[in-house]
């Protein structure tokens, strides 16, 4: 069965071809040794589930991107736009969801989805701050990827 595989290698190839993402990462996300400043920006595929339908697979895929936040001490905000911060989270939000935005447009409708590899249903895209031990901030994508399932028979 090679159906596995095949999905999270087309996620992971759209994603480290992406001149924004330095790193791309699999599994428990736990297991990133995310206190290296050096692998950021960073994306991360997860496969949450597989269900199995009728002559298809359905994946149920996040997928994290992140950048580290960089907090200056000198205040420089304008006063009169203190809406912007001290730091780039607007700009890491920005770049990782136009990132996923990138990956969700192949997947619907883009090389991806000529090769076989359909989103069903709606994209949620969630934005975090703060989530881990570094100041990392960016989005998880969460979807499901829908794959012929080419390696059954009925004998």
């Amino acid at each position: 069965m090679r159906s596995f595989y095949l999905a999270t290698e087309k996620i992971n190839e759209y994603l480290s071809s992406h001149p924004l993402v330095k790193v791309v990462t699999f599994g428990d996300i736990f297991d990133v040794d995310l206190n290296k400043q050096t692998i950021f920006p960073l994306a991360h595929i997860m496969v949450n589930q597989a269900t199995f339908a009728d002559h298809v697979i359905r994946f149920n895929v996040s997928v994290l991107c992140m950048d580290i936040v960089d907090e200056t001490k000198q205040d420089i905000r304008d006063q009169n736009e203190p809406f912007f911060g001290v730091d780039n989270q607007q700009d890491i939000l920005n770049t990782t969801l136009a990132i996923l935005n990138g990956l969700q447009s192949q997947l619907r409708r883009g090389t991806l989805y000529t090769e076989k590899y359909e989103i069903e249903g709606d994209i949620i895209c969630e934005p975090f701050t703060e989530r881990f031990e570094s100041l990392l901030t960016g989005w998880n994508l969460t979807f499901d990827l829908i794959v012929p399932n080419t390696e059954i028979s009925i004998c």
